[in-house]
């Protein structure tokens, strides 16, 4: 009876073969190896799951899939290889897709080794530099590079290539509420109306002026105005809350309140709550000024 052969061993065999090859860098080897631009079965090619794009136009891949019957494909696809005949897409999705709406049965593409972390940063990255990705699929992508491969976004800007600025701008879109979001993705509203927007913090006047906006197709100029205006009314309402703070004081306190101010001969603030207590500050502008203070308090 014949021992059946060791993991290991079977496991180097296949890792020899020029046609599972997933570490040669030889274009002079048999079958499809790494570094190469090759043609293969697109049923050997599973979806990439870090594509950062996530909507893909009908109509727009239709017109692809048009152009790839006649012309063919121009630009190969980039897939990591991950054994015997199986790859993962790594970009090219668009091209992948209306190549399957074509009829095709094989693709040219460029073959990779990457690891999971390798592929993911290759992934966006080449997407978010090749493809018209709307603003929030960018943030998304942007997002994952910094959480998925541990990057400050001074880092990840010298990788996708832009200013800080224009990364943080983007990231900042997330926090918006995902109704505002949504209307990114639907072109319903630019990234120039959601940045006017994220300059407020409360969510319910972010809706409001959004829902205005959509409703009156009011410019980027309009939104930020209206926020500014929001702005200065919220200012507004902190200005006279204080006022009215101070206000709040009983006859009896407020004449103790200027007459500590007379006797003192500076500003005094005496604070209380519903509770009756509180407290009397007495500020100063320099040490002779507290030493007078001190001095006519008798310590």
């Amino acid at each position: 009876m014949n021992k059946r052969p060791a993991l290991g061993r079977g496991l180097g065999a296949l890792l020899q073969n020029a046609d599972t090859d997933i570490t040669s860098k030889s274009a002079d080897d048999k079958g499809n190896v790494v570094g190469t631009v090759s043609t293969i079965l697109i049923s050997n090619i599973e979806a990439n799951p870090f594509q950062p794009r996530t909507q893909f136009e009908k109509e727009a891949l239709l017109e692809l899939a048009d152009s790839i019957k006649e012309l063919g494909i121009i630009q190969p696809v980039t897939v990591r290889k991950l054994g015997y005949d199986k790859y993962q897409l790594i970009s090219g999705e668009r091209r992948f897709r209306a190549s399957q709406i074509a009829g095709l049965d094989r693709i040219p593409a460029f073959i990779r080794i990457a690891n999971d972390q390798e592929m993911l940063e290759m992934a966006l990255v080449e997407n978010i530099q090749r493809e018209n990705l709307d603003a929030i699929e960018v943030a998304f992508s942007y997002q994952k590079l910094i959480e998925e491969c541990n990057l400050t976004q001074e880092k990840l800007s010298e990788r996708v290539g832009k200013k800080r600025s224009t990364v943080a701008n983007f990231l900042r879109l997330l926090k918006l509420p995902a109704e505002i979001q949504l209307a990114i993705r639907t072109k319903d509203i630019t990234m120039g109306h959601a940045r006017a927007l994220i300059n407020l913090t409360d969510t319910k006047k972010q809706l409001a002026i959004f829902h205005k906006t959509v409703k009156e197709g009011l410019s980027v100029r309009q939104v930020e105005e209206l926020v500014q205006d929001k702005k200065a009314e919220n200012a507004d309402k902190i200005a006279q809350f204080k006022k009215g703070k101070s206000a709040s004081l009983t006859f009896s306190q407020q004449k103790i309140k200027e007459d500590l101010a007379s006797f003192l001969k500076t500003d005094v603030q005496l604070q209380t709550n519903s509770k009756g207590k509180g407290k009397i500050v007495i500020p100063f502008s320099s040490e002779e000024q507290l030493e007078r203070v001190i001095e006519l308090l008798g310590l």
